[in-house]
């Protein structure tokens, strides 16, 4: 999916003091020996998310759409380092685990969670046991909002919600 939507800019006045998003999720695992690049069905909820915080001002660091969803991978030191950096710069973490987990996209919420960030997991809907208790039970350790859905587009507002609430927790909490 393609966007014309600017790569930054003025941070819509919703999320106030955010002009950048983290966008994580199932990654390596996805993409097609044959293709050499993620399917599309799954590189859309990906894609969704970021023309959303684009419309709304944010610069989305994402590894799919940076390694071209998966036809340009980078070596695993220059990635590795690469997402940890830009996890730091990010004013707000959101993520999709995984189900099976994604090993990447759970170092990640660690770090996230180790920079202090505030973070939305987007579960899926009536799934909840299939995730691991460390996931479920983050928000014990680190500001944490869960949206659970079945279709990421029509779950925006949820998402954009869960935001303004990790926001408004983790200001309540400074």
């Amino acid at each position: 999916m393609t966007t014309t939507a600017p790569r930054g800019g003025t941070p819509d006045s919703a999320f106030h003091g955010v002009s950048s998003v983290f966008l994580g999720g199932p990654f390596m695992g996805l993409v097609d020996s044959e293709s050499g690049r993620m399917p599309d069905r799954d590189c859309q909820p990906f894609a969704v998310l970021i023309e959303h915080f684009e419309r709304q001002g944010l610069h989305v660091y994402n590894a799919h759409r940076r390694e071209a969803w998966g036809a340009e991978v980078m070596p695993p030191d220059q990635c590795t380092a690469l997402d940890q950096e830009e996890i730091e710069k990010a004013d707000v973490f959101v993520a999709i685990p995984g189900i099976p987990p994604s090993p990447g996209t759970h170092i990640e919420m660690g770090w996230a969670s180790a920079f202090g960030k505030p973070i939305v997991l987007l579960l899926e809907e009536g799934r909840d046991e299939d995730y691991g208790f460390l996931v479920r039970g983050l928000r014990a350790v680190a500001t944490v909002e869960y949206v659970r859905c079945t279709d990421i587009a029509t779950a925006l507002p949820e998402v954009d919600a869960a935001i303004r609430r990790a926001l408004e927790r983790l200001r309540t909490a400074a």
